[in-house]
């Protein structure tokens, strides 16, 4: 034994340097992937959530109240569909800062014989 020890020095210390560095970069590398994976499952739905918002806000700068008749529409038409009335001074009137008496239209009633 003394003898196959003597001769097989080098390869019993690369051997015993290659069992010791092994499982320490395969944990390594292990730890390493569950992170990045972990870093992925937060970093997509956030990134989704901001894609969201910023579709929401694009969508909602282009929703245009009528002067008039107080109906709503999308895009930038040039009349509009529900009075025929000129939409070029339209206002983007936030329905949400408004008192619930300011935002009812009122109707009066006729009797039709």
């Amino acid at each position: 034994m003394n003898s196959f020890i003597k001769d097989n020095k080098n390869l019993l210390s690369y051997s015993i340097i290659l069992l010791t560095l092994v499982p320490i970069v395969g944990i390594n590398f292990f730890i390493s992937f569950l992170g990045n994976i972990l870093i992925l499952l937060f970093l997509i739905p956030l990134f989704i959530l901001i894609l969201v918002i910023l579709v929401f806000n694009s969508f909602k700068s282009k929703i245009n109240t009528c002067s008039n008749c107080g109906s709503i529409s999308v895009g930038l038409s040039g009349t509009c569909k529900n009075c025929g009335s000129d939409m070029d001074n339209f206002s983007n009137v936030k329905q949400t800062g408004k008192t619930p008496s300011e935002s009812i239209i009122e109707i009066k009633a006729e009797e039709i014989k």
